[in-house]
Formats: structure tokens, sequence, C-alpha cells
């Protein structure tokens, strides 16, 4: 058993892997446009949680189908998995390996490889532990909130537009939020 310490109570972990369940998880995203904010996510993911017997030891993969990005604009999303973005056809997937797990109280960072495109880039998740829980279907449950904010530029998304008034019409900054449950194997 891990040992996690929430805000609120110290919550015991089973160590081990747990998978996470696409059917009740969500990979969102939002990103400036214009004097607004688009948002989207994306349908088809998959991963794993490994949680070590000292939480800090655990580990998190995860691989995301670039094609199932929806901001509920076809056009939209078409532009999003061409070459001026996502090139889905070369770079069918992003995917995120973690590589360390750090704690400062009771707050949780997961630090990782992002790879999106040609690019590999460490980015930090802000990690909020949302409780465990048995399942109706005799499984063991773990819920968690993940956020970061990353530079589409970083990751060689540079397609923008300059607007007549100043500006661009794309911000660069894309504020990432992961809503993950998941089931002990």
């Amino acid at each position: 058993m891990s040992i996690v310490q929430t805000r609120t109570t110290t919550v015991d972990l089973s160590a081990g892997t747990w998978n996470i369940d696409p059917s009740h998880s969500a990979v969102e995203f939002s990103v400036r446009h214009l004097v607004g904010k688009v948002r989207g996510q994306f349908k088809s993911f998959s991963g794993t949680i490994d949680i070590g017997e000292d939480a800090l030891a655990s580990r998190v993969e995860a691989d995301i189908d670039l094609a199932s990005v929806h901001t509920g604009d076809e056009k939209r999303d078409a532009h999003l998995r061409s070459p001026d973005f996502f090139d889905v056809e070369n770079h069918p997937k992003m995917s995120f390996r973690s590589t360390e797990v750090r704690a400062d109280g009771d707050a949780y960072t997961v630090v990782g490889d992002l790879s999106l495109g040609d690019v590999t880039r460490s980015v930090e998740l802000d990690l909020d532990f949302n409780g465990i829980g048995p399942d109706p279907w005799g499984g063991l449950r773990a819920g968690f909130t993940a956020t970061t904010e990353l530079s589409r530029k970083a990751f060689g998304l540079e397609w923008n537009m300059a607007l007549e008034a100043g500006g661009f019409m794309v911000g660069d900054t894309v504020k990432v939020t992961l809503e993950i449950e998941a089931v002990l194997a």
C-alpha cells in the first residue's frame, strides 16, 4: 500500500497496475482564439498508472489518439488533424511517460516526457488525488485530476494567422485538464 496524503486525509492506495478507464475519464484542453477560448477533448486514449509501494516511485504511461480530437466543429477538427497542427497521417499519437513523482506537502507533481510529432519535452502535471473506492462491478477505482499548461510552439505547433488589429488568431498557451478514473488490474 502506498500512503497518499491529500488536502484533508491520508489514504491507502493499493500498489499495483491501475488501468485508465476511458469511459469514465477525460482528456480536455482549452486555447485562446481571438478574444475567446476554444475547448476540446480527445475521445480515444489509453494508459496505465503503476503505483509503487512508495507513492513517489509510481509511474504513468499514456497514449492519445490525435485523430480523436473533438472541438464541436468538424471543419476545425479537420484542420487540427492536418499538417498545420497534429499531422495525424504521419504522427497518429501523442505519448506521455512519467520520469518522476514529487511531493511538496500535500501537493503532488508528476513529471514526464510528452512526445508530440517529432518533439519530446519534459512537462509537469499538478496532481490531485480524488479518492478511492469499490465500483459496482467488483473492481477498485481511484480518481485523479491533473492539470498543466503547454506552449504550442515548444511542440512545433506554430501555425497561426496575424490579425490586422495586431496579435494572432490562436494563443500559444494550451491549458490541459485530465480527469482520470483508473481500475486496479
